[in-house]
Parts: C-alpha cells; sequence; structure tokens
C-alpha cells in the first residue's frame, strides 16, 4: 500500500508550511509523503525559518524545497492548515486538520523556535495517528 500524501498548507507557503514538510520528511516520512503548499508564493523561504532549522535539525531546506503554489501539487490524502488567521486556502483530500499555529515571521528566535517544537510535536502525532489508527484514505 502507498503511503497517504500529506500535504502543510498555508497562505504564502514560505514559513510554518516549509517547516512541516521537512520535519514530516524527518520525523514521519516512513509513514506519509510530505508537501506543503500556499495559494500565493514567495520567492524564498523565510530566511529565519532556513537558519534554525539548519541549527536545530541540520535541514536545508533551501537545498531541496521551494515555495509552491496548490496547483503544483499531485492529488493529496491529508491537508493540514497552519492556522492562516484568514480565509485558509482549500485542496481537496479526504481528511483534514487545523492546527492554527500564529505565524513567526519576524518575531524573535525564542518564539520562532517555540513553532517548531509545536510542528515537530504536531507532525509526530500525525504520524502516531496515521500508524494506531490506520486511517483509511
Amino acid at each position: 500500500m502507498s503511503k497517504p500524501k500529506v500535504a502543510f498548507i498555508c497562505v504564502h507557503n514560505s514559513c510554518r508550511s516549509q517547516i512541516a514538510e521537512a520535519l514530516g520528511k524527518k520525523f514521519a516520512g516512513d509513514v506519509f509523503e510530505s508537501y506543503s503548499a500556499g495559494s500565493e508564493t514567495k520567492p524564498q523561504i523565510n530566511q529565519d525559518a532556513v537558519r534554525l532549522m539548519k541549527q536545530r535539525y541540520d535541514i536545508d531546506m533551501e537545498a531541496t524545497q521551494h515555495s509552491k503554489l496548490l496547483t503544483d501539487l499531485p492529488p493529496i490524502d491529508i491537508v493540514v492548515k497552519m492556522g492562516c488567521n484568514v480565509v485558509c486556502p482549500y485542496l481537496p483530500s479526504r481528511y483534514v486538520e487545523d492546527w492554527g499555529l500564529k505565524d513567526p515571521s519576524g518575531k524573535s528566535d525564542t518564539e520562532f523556535l517555540s513553532i517548531l517544537d509545536q510542528i515537530e510535536v504536531n507532525v509526530k502525532k500525525l504520524a502516531e495517528t496515521i500508524r494506531n489508527m490506520n486511517l483509511k484514505l
């Protein structure tokens, strides 16, 4: 059986959704395929996110990821909304979660790292849910 495809989405696909894609690959690559996208793109991934992901996880997001549109994704099984504070982009799927995370862009490293921690916990919980409940997709 193929692994479910999970899309982490937000408006600009430049920070939280990029972090979630990278941490999904790191911590749950054996359970699901990770993607991220938004209804708009940015020319580059948030540089604080890039720097802190390198420091904490030794992940170079710029080497393997870039800002993408929802239309760039393959068919998705699970959508995870990051917490857009606006109407979140819609993407057809069989299951949806909303993590309601605040955007750390422009905030202190402490606030940024707190969001990284939350995303790591949520990615691991999602992987466990898929494993244990055998999420029927």
